[in-house]
Parts: C-alpha cells; structure tokens; sequence
C-alpha cells in the first residue's frame, strides 16, 4: 500500500480553473472531467519526477519496516543516568537480607515493624542516607525513592514521611537552629517523625485549618489545641506507632490589646514532642489513636493526633517565612497571610513529585508483570498449528504497548521534573516556584490516575493468575491507589493546573511573559487557534504522522482551544452566576483542558530524550515509543479533532491503522524494553513474570499447594 502527499502547483491549478469557468457549460464539465482523469491517473502511475525532494512520500509496507535492535544494556543506562549505582545498592541490599522482604501473608502490626526494621537496616546497616540528599542532591533522593517502593510501598511512604514530610519541613520551613537540632537524629532514624497537616473535616482546604497555636508570652511558649473532634489530625503516618515529633500546622494566634483580644496570623509550622524519649510513652496532652487496617499500605502506622493545651517552647515555630518575637511581636519578610501561605505550601511540593515519581516506578513494575506474562502465556491458534503467544493477538497489544509507550513517556517527563524542581531549590526564582508548583501538581495528578486504571488493566491482561497474591497486582494496586489522594486530591490538582494556565492566558493578552514550559502558548493564541489548513488536516502518509512537529502541533492545538474556549464560557457566566459557580459550572471542562496541558508537556518532553540518546539502536526504539503514545492520545481524543475539522475522514483511519501498526512492532522489542528497566525479578517477583524459569514455575506450584 502507498501513502503519498503531492505538492500542487497553486498558480497552474488557479490558471486551469479560470480558463474552464470562462467558457460554456459543455467546456467546464469536459475539463472538470479531464482533471478528474489526470489526477486519477496520476494516483495510479505517479510520475518520478513527483519522488524528489520530499514531492511524494512512499510509506514502507509492514513487512518491508525496519527491524529495530535494542541494546538493553545501552538503552537502560540511558533510562537510569548517573543513579543507576544508588539505585543497584538498595536492591542488592534486600536481595541480601531476604528476611527484610515482605512476605505475601503479613499481619498489620508484623508488617509495620518491618516496615520500621527495613528502613533502619537501609540507613544504618547498607549506609544509604537519603536525608542527605533532600536540598542538595533531590535527584538522588528520588531515585533511591523509586528503588525502594519497588521493594515494598509502605516502606517507600514510611521513608517519604521520615524524610521528605517531617525532615523536609525541618530543613525548608525552619532555620539554620532547627537544622542544627534535628538534622542527624532525623538522618540516622532516631527522631522518627510525623507530617501532622491533615485534619478530620479539612484536607485539601489547608488554609481552613482549625488547629491552633496561642503564643504565652508570660511563658515564652505556644500553646497547641484542638479546639473540636473535626480539627483532630487524622491519617498521620508514623503517628500511630513509630513518631516521637510531629511538625503541627495550626493557626498562629497572638494575644492583642485591642477590642477582639486576638491576632490571626494564618497557618504556621510548629515541631510538637508526641512522645517521651526514652520510655516511648505518650506525652502529656498529647492524644494518639490509631486510624487502624487500612485498603493498602498496611506498613505505615497511620493516626490520629488530639492536643490538649500542649506546651512547647517558642523556638519549636520553624520560622523561616515567619517568627514572633519574646514580647510577642510578629515579623515577616512577606507582607500578607496569602504570601506567607503560598511560600510555606511552595517549599512542600516536594511530596508530590516523589509520588509522580514513584507512581511511574509502580506503572513500571505492572507493565513488567503483564509484559512477561503475554509474551509467555500461549492460547489458541490457527487450526491444527502450535497455539500462540496471546501478546499475539491485536486485543493484547492494545491493552499494553500504549501502557508500555506511557511508562516510558512518564519516566521522562518526572526526570524533567525532578531537574526542574533541583533548579527551583538552588536558586528559589519565583517564577521558576510557580512553574514548578503547577507542574508537579499536573503531573502527580495525571500520572497516578494513569498508573491506578493501568494496575487493573494489567491484572485484567494476565487472566486468573494475574488474581493470585503472589503476582502483586493486588498489593500493588492497594497500594498505590492512595496516591490520587494524599499530597493534593487528583481533581483539586488539576484545576490548580488550569487556574495557572487561564492566568497565563491573560498575562499573555496583556503584554505579560510566559514562564518556560508555558510559553508555547504565546504561539498557539497566534497561529493553532486560526483555521485547521485544509490541506494538511487530509495528509495521511506515515511520514507526516510520525513527525513530531505534526505529532506536537496536534497537542498543542488542543490545549489552545480549551483554553480559549473555557476562557470564554468563564466570562460569560461569571455575569450570572460569580467567579465560584462559573468556576464550578464549567469545571469538567476545566479538568480537560489540565489533562490536556500535561499530556502536551510529557509529550514535549519525550521528543527531547529521544533526540537527546546517543545510541542510534535506543534512539530508533524511543522514537517508535514516542510515536504510539502520541498517535495513541490523538486516536483516544480523535472526535476533538474530528469536531473542528483538524483531522479529515481518512486521516483519522490512517491514525487508527498507524497505531496498530506500531503497536505491533513494540510488541516486537517488548521483551527488551521490559527488561531494560532493569527491575530485579526478586522486586518483580511474579512467577508469572518469569516463567522460563523452572525455579519460578516450582515456586508457584509450591505456593499453590501442589
């Protein structure tokens, strides 16, 4: 079959129309019917001359298509960069010590101590301090991070509240005196900690905080309280067994000498002793309850924390955006409660790109598990012949190449973020922090919805014995299914994302700048939002489809006429109905319009590593990947394009063609791109994963009782 574009000569094709209308009616129909020949003929015989210079594009048959070699050796190396060593020591420490492994039957209680014994054997026996990476090195930190809830989820979310919520608070909200205090005893696990922000009737809604903090100057100490059961902090983890300090968000309340007795002065930052020292026992006014069996992470010791006028000096306010003086007096360098607010929230982002993070280390281990499984499991076939591998079948590689494409696309796309977010720690550029906030806040969101509906397909595509405990899909998906919830609900993620993108939107029509991974909108409010061209909404030749300019173009139109299109749905009923149920009435459209932003972003992204791999072998199979996640999005958002225009008829089959085409030849390096994660089996421990082993299939029948 051929696909070919023919660049016609506008200024002869003009000259013919006019010399044909000029006569009678006979004249026009014999040349209308003439130029139908000619063009007929030319689409059976096209002239050589029309092959040069880029005139004709001749698409090679399936069977004639190049076959890809992958180095996996080459292409990992390039995937994992310069952790790939930190990484290798945190598996090669488990594979060492299999009694820290998580067994598959665990009780509640066993598995937290484990969870405890794994972290303190990882810092204090393998020598792999994390903490130490936090604000120099966040990179590493994030690596060693994926590593670890590749051996066990709870203990990567035992470690991010260690290190990243209660050491980061440390290090970020406070200063040099707190850093001095805390540094080595949170390092070394012998100030194991809580992040306690979350309260029973307000999660999301931080600044509705109802916890408070009354400074005594006749004391020089702030008193802590729950003034009702809904500002009960809930769902703390480390609280329930392990934490001796909590960092406490409250409301920060000093004592005036005017009518209303009280100043408000927002959210703050306090460290709160939760236990004793040496006795481990709970400190007095402090409440503990245990928020008990959870769906997933059952290693994590969540709970709830109660205050009863709970005394703590004044120096325990981590004061870095603000700090009170011993006569009472408060100080800030930012002039309002917003600022101070906004800052604080700023310096925690880094939760939420851990969990982007490690949500595509979770997408990783699934895409394995059913990767192996498929290329393995033989059913059915062709009469009287050997049955086939059921990765084979169409329904199979629809299920999971696009997946596999999408892991790879997310492992770039959260590196850049990773590199984003070093940047915004060293130089602390304002614009840079909103763009990193807005971001990260997309990409949790966007990723780890994925990752959640992936785990079921991924169960799904192994049959029965994708059920079994031992193959992880369930551990995994209970699991991982928190991470749409905890540090920012998914749908409060994404209208942050396109609030920030409206607000670009307008800076841009006042003259404004666009920070760095937003400024193509300036282009797209020029040139994506005129017209489709009619011309090149009907070319369909391979060529052309799996340009990436093409690819990118398409992406980039799209969140342009979202954006423009809420922006004016906003306007017109916020004369009705406010800002809020403006905002609420066209909030599906809002959430679209976010989605559509970041899957533009890690499609960006993705070109750039592909054009960035040295290896000329991984290049060609990145470029493959790249090229069926974005045809894969178009085809699933086809009717956007098709509603405008963008994509004609037969444009749209072609894309439809094209993405089975290349579905199926990722099926064909599938093994090696699988295996170039570089996921030990022991971590991917699946039997169905590794059935050419004969060790694996013996395990699984012993398991099962035979």
């Amino acid at each position: 079959m051929l696909n070919y574009t023919r660049k016609m000569d506008s200024d002869e094709a003009d000259a013919t129309n006019r010399t044909a209308e000029s006569g009678d009616s006979p004249d026009r129909d014999r040349a209308a019917v003439a130029r139908r020949v000619e063009r007929l003929s030319s689409h059976l015989n096209p002239p050589p001359e029309l092959f040069i210079n880029g005139g004709l594009a001749v698409a090679p048959c399936a069977a004639r298509a190049k076959k890809i070699e992958v180095d996996k050796d080459r292409l990992s190396a390039y995937m994992r960069g310069k952790y790939r060593d930190v990484q290798q020591g945190v598996y090669d420490y488990f594979n060492s010590r299999p009694e820290l492994q998580t067994p598959l039957e665990i009780s509640k209680d066993d598995h937290r101590e484990l969870c405890m014994r794994q972290l303190m054997g990882l810092v204090r026996e393998a020598g792999i301090r994390p903490f130490r990476y936090i604000v120099d090195e966040p990179a590493k930190y994030f690596a060693i991070l994926e590593a670890v809830g590749g051996v066990d989820m709870s203990l990567g979310i035992k470690m991010g509240v260690q290190y990243s919520l209660w050491g980061g608070s440390v290090l970020n909200l406070g200063t040099k005196k707190h850093r001095d205090k805390y540094f080595e005893g949170i390092d070394n696990v012998e100030y194991p900690g809580c992040f306690a922000m979350t309260e029973l009737h307000h999660g999301s809604n931080v600044q509705g905080l109802q916890t408070v903090a009354t400074f005594d100057p006749f004391t020089d100490e702030f008193i802590i309280d729950t003034p009702n059961d809904g500002a009960i902090k809930w769902w703390i983890g480390n609280a329930a067994v392990h934490g001796k300090f909590a960092t406490v968000f409250a409301k920060l309340v000093l004592p005036t000498h005017d009518t209303k007795g009280v100043s408000d002065m927002g959210v703050h930052a306090f460290i709160v002793p939760i236990r004793d020292m040496k006795t481990h026992n709970t400190l007095p006014g402090v409440e503990i309850h245990d928020c008990g069996h959870k769906v997933g992470l059952n290693g994590v010791d969540n709970g709830a924390l109660k205050f009863h006028s709970v005394r703590i000096p004044r120096d325990n306010l981590l004061n870095r955006f603000g700090d009170v003086s011993r006569d009472g007096k408060y100080t800030s360098t930012l002039p309002s409660i917003n600022k101070r607010f906004a800052a604080t929230l700023g310096e925690l982002v880094g939760g939420r790109v851990g969990l982007a993070y490690s949500s595509v280390g979770v997408l990783k281990i699934s895409v394995i598990i059913a990767v192996r499984y498929s290329l393995l499991r033989h059913q059915f076939g062709p009469p009287k012949q050997p049955e086939i591998s059921i990765l084979d079948y169409q329904s199979q590689q629809h299920k999971l190449m696009p997946m596999l494409a999408s892991s790879y696309a997310f492992h770039f796309a959260t590196l850049h973020l990773v590199d984003k977010y070093s940047e915004m720690k060293k130089s602390h550029d304002e614009e840079l922090v909103g763009d990193v906030h807005t971001l990260s806040a997309g990409l949790k969101a966007y990723v780890t919805s994925y990752t959640a509906k992936s785990l079921s397909v991924c169960r799904e595509a192994c049959g029965g014995h994708g059920y079994a405990a031992v193959n992880r899909f369930g551990s995994l998906r209970n699991d991982h299914d928190i991470f749409q919830t905890f540090e920012g609900d998914n749908t409060v993620l994404l209208q942050q994302v396109a609030g920030y993108l409206l607000k670009q939107y307008q800076e841009k029509f006042q003259g404004g700048t666009l920070t760095v991974t937003w400024n193509y909108l300036r282009e797209s409010m020029n040139s994506y939002l005129s017209q489709p061209n009619p011309v090149t909404a009907r070319w369909e030749g391979e060529d052309h489809l799996r340009d990436p300019k093409f690819q990118l173009d398409a992406f980039r139109y799209r969140t342009s006429r979202l954006l423009q299109s809420v922006a004016v749905r906003l306007r017109k009923h916020t004369k009705n109905l406010g800002s809020f149920g403006a905002w609420n009435r066209c909030l599906n459209h809002l959430l679209t319009l976010a989605e559509s932003h970041i899957e533009t972003v890690i499609l960006a992204k993705f070109i750039d590593s592909v054009r960035s791999c040295p290896d000329s072998g991984s290049r060609d199979a990145l470029k493959l990947l790249c090229d069926l996640y974005a045809l894969d999005r178009i085809w699933n958002d086809i009717g956007t394009y098709r509603n405008v225009d963008y994509v004609a008829p037969n444009k749209a089959k072609a894309i439809h063609k094209l993405t089975e085409l290349l579905s199926f030849q990722v099926k064909n390096v599938s093994k090696e791109l699988v295996d170039a994660f570089d996921i030990p089996d022991y971590v991917t421990r699946a039997p169905i994963g590794m059935q050419a082993t004969e060790e694996a299939y013996s395990h699984y029948t012993q398991f099962a009782g035979f």
